[in-house]
């Protein structure tokens, strides 16, 4: 299968002739090309989920004040709409292993932009509910759909890297959002931190429909396998679906690592994600201005630490994603502890412990994703990432009501606390796949 090994700096175009030499080079350059394109719409469809999706976070402080809404029933909406939206990425991760991702992905983008458009047209807490718990439903199609294309167009032995510049759509989005929708929330009023990304992203919606594709056979190129050289006969083309599942998903003790990890990864990601912003404005004595400003930095720091991330569980740990995890888990306990003691008013130290968090946190976050689906099979890529996103937002329910109620009866030391203790015990089920990699680099000895 070398022939279809383009991208492959190794593979030395020399040694072949004529017609054959041609057609390889046409191949190549397509295939980078699509890639290219490929990687560019996810960056920006996934980063436009994010600017509906973190502008609740934004908003919570506003709605709060003019509303009257207690943290408590606050995050009672947030966690209805985490739970919806982690049953949903399994069930989207089951549909989108059989159905093109260009599809799954734009409709969840276009349809989550209208529900967001309606979140700012309310007033009723029950509305409310309503609205977020069907918008996260809507954004549960976006991750599966991500996952799917980067397993069809990208090799296990790059998996983390481009998976991590993937994953900075996450920080791209969450950034953007909070810069413009503080501008918005200043300027504006909370109910137009809503209006203005729904319709970006609806139109953004129709922009990716055109602009993008689901498999490199959709378009009449080799297979990813094919195109680098790989054996086709390890990714279980013989077995029934059902199968797959079951083997290489469900009973599979090394992804339901993974989704443990990612409920503790979740616990502390989502409670930055969520109410940093508050956090920062009440208990460090923060303007709106600086806590939007010390989130954004927060999101930022997150692109780099996930490709370094990446790029480390790739080249230095040769595949084995746990190992990576777990030093990084340790860093992200550090930097939360750094940030709890830092005193009120000190904006250079919460700089520091807010970019520390967020470039230690990206790690894991990308590295479960990639990790259950080593564990698994291409095959299997969106329901094995979905899973592991599905226990992660259980965490994320916890964040979100647990959280609230935590600092409304208990002060925000015992989240500090819980976010601390979380990382350790998400560092431990990562130390535990310590010896453990894609099959598939193994047995192609890559």
């Amino acid at each position: 299968m070398k022939q279809f090994a383009l991208l492959d700096t190794e593979l030395d175009l020399n040694q072949y002739q004529g017609d054959q030499k041609e057609q390889l080079c046409a191949h190549g350059k397509t295939f980078k090309y699509w890639r290219m394109r490929i990687m560019l719409c996810m960056i920006a469809g996934y980063a436009s989920f994010y600017l509906i999706r973190q502008n609740f976070a934004l908003a919570i402080p506003a709605i709060e004040q003019d509303l009257g809404y207690s943290k408590t029933q606050i995050g009672a909406i947030w966690s209805a709409g985490a739970l919806l939206y982690g049953l949903g990425k399994a069930a989207a991760g089951m549909i989108g292993d059989r159905m093109s991702a260009r599809y799954l992905m734009t409709f969840g983008l276009f349809m989550s932009g209208i529900t967001s458009f309606y979140f700012g047209l309310c007033d009723d807490l029950s509305h409310f509910m309503a609205a977020w718990v069907v918008n996260m439903c809507f954004q549960s199609l976006g991750w599966p759909s991500c996952a799917r294309l980067l397993t069809h167009w990208f090799s296990p032995k790059e998996l983390g890297t481009k998976w991590a510049v993937w994953n900075s759509s996450q920080q791209i989005g969450g950034a953007i959002i909070l810069i413009v929708g503080g501008y918005l929330l200043m300027h504006a009023g909370w109910r137009y931190v809503f209006f203005v990304p729904a319709i970006f992203s609806m139109f953004m919606s129709v922009a990716l429909f055109i602009a993008m594709r689901d498999t490199p056979e959709s378009i009449g190129l080799p297979s990813m396998e094919e195109h680098h050289g790989l054996e086709t006969n390890v990714v279980d083309a013989d077995m029934s679906s059902w199968d797959v599942l079951t083997k290489k998903v469900l009973r599979n003790k090394l992804v339901w690592y993974m989704c443990v990890a990612n409920f503790f990864v979740y616990v502390t990601r989502m409670s930055i994600f969520t109410w940093g912003p508050t956090m920062l404005r009440e208990m460090k004595g923060s303007t709106i201005y600086q806590a939007t400003s010390l989130t954004a930095a927060y999101d930022v720091a997150g692109i780099f630490g996930g490709i370094l991330a990446g790029i480390l569980s790739d080249k230095f740990f040769n595949g084995y994603r746990g190992r990576a995890g777990f030093f990084f888990m340790l860093g992200i306990s550090a930097a939360i502890t750094f940030l709890w003691l830092s005193p009120i008013g000190a904006t250079w130290a919460h700089l520091i412990g807010m970019v520390g968090i967020g470039f230690m946190i990206s790690g894991p976050q990308i590295l479960v994703g990639v990790a259950a689906v080593d564990f698994s099979s291409k095959r299997t890529a969106g329901v094995a990432s979905g899973l592991t996103g599905t226990i992660g937002y259980i965490g994320t329910a916890v964040a979100g009501a647990g959280f609230g109620a935590l600092v409304d009866y208990c002060g925000w030391d015992y989240t500090f606390m819980v976010m601390s203790v979380s990382t350790l015990i998400g560092a431990f089920f990562f130390a535990l796949t310590w010896n453990h990699r894609s099959k598939l680099l193994d047995e192609t000895n890559k």
